[in-house]
């Protein structure tokens, strides 16, 4: 598939503190947000709840967890496909991943940084704590959106309550060729929304909804 000239993604401003329901603020925002799903499928989240220290740590810390053995990160599984530790697979040869269940929850974190350090990491769970809750708030923000862009926002809690949140460190070894490589295949996510923070590493490949001959690389 050839790419054609790159389109760039709308930024939407999440910053805002009077960004409440109700509010003609979130008003805006939200046919902001009902814009660009309509025509790309996503959009940039401008943050201010997760700062640069924040992300820099977490970045620091799944640094220490992907250094870990092959035997100590192979603890992590799971019975669900693509949860637990994924990576060593000839398919996808430079990829890791290792998922948290609802990492915004403390007690979550810590049970299963128990998995990789049996007497605990402290200041890993917490990291990955801070950083969770920070995403998992706009996650609601933009669920809450969708749901009155549908107006079936009476459903809001519900919706919560039977949803989790999945919180992904993610690792690309850099190829021993200085041809271009794919870290991961095209495939479509199947939550209802995906946040993707990237570490300064201009890889991500986007596919357009309106135009599916185009791709972005932001």
């Amino acid at each position: 598939m050839g790419a054609k000239s790159p389109w760039k993604l709308p930024a939407i401003d999440f910053t805002k503190p009077e960004l409440k329901p109700g509010t003609d603020q979130w008003d805006s925002v939200k046919g902001q947000v009902e814009q660009a799903l309509q025509e790309f499928g996503c959009f940039e989240a401008l943050l201010n709840n997760v700062h640069s220290e924040i992300r820099e740590t977490t970045f620091g810390a799944a640094e220490e967890l992907f250094d870990l053995p092959l035997e100590i990160k192979s603890r992590n599984v799971s019975k669900q496909p693509y949860y637990g530790y994924i990576g060593q697979d000839l398919r996808i040869p430079f990829f890791e991943g290792i998922v948290f269940d609802d990492a915004q929850i403390l007690e979550n974190g810590e049970a299963q940084t128990r998995t990789f350090w049996p007497q605990g990491n402290p200041s890993f769970s917490k990291t990955i704590q801070s950083f969770a809750n920070g995403l998992t708030e706009l996650i609601h923000m933009i669920r809450r959106m969708i749901l009155e862009i549908f107006q079936v926002e009476n459903y809001m809690d519900e919706h919560l309550e039977s949803s989790e949140c999945i919180f992904k460190l993610m690792k690309y070894r850099a190829p021993k060729t200085s041809e271009a490589q794919v870290g991961l295949g095209p495939h479509p996510d199947m939550t209802l929304v995906t946040i993707l923070c990237q570490n300064e590493v201009k890889g991500l490949g986007l596919q357009s909804n309106s135009t599916r001959e185009r791709i972005v690389t932001p």
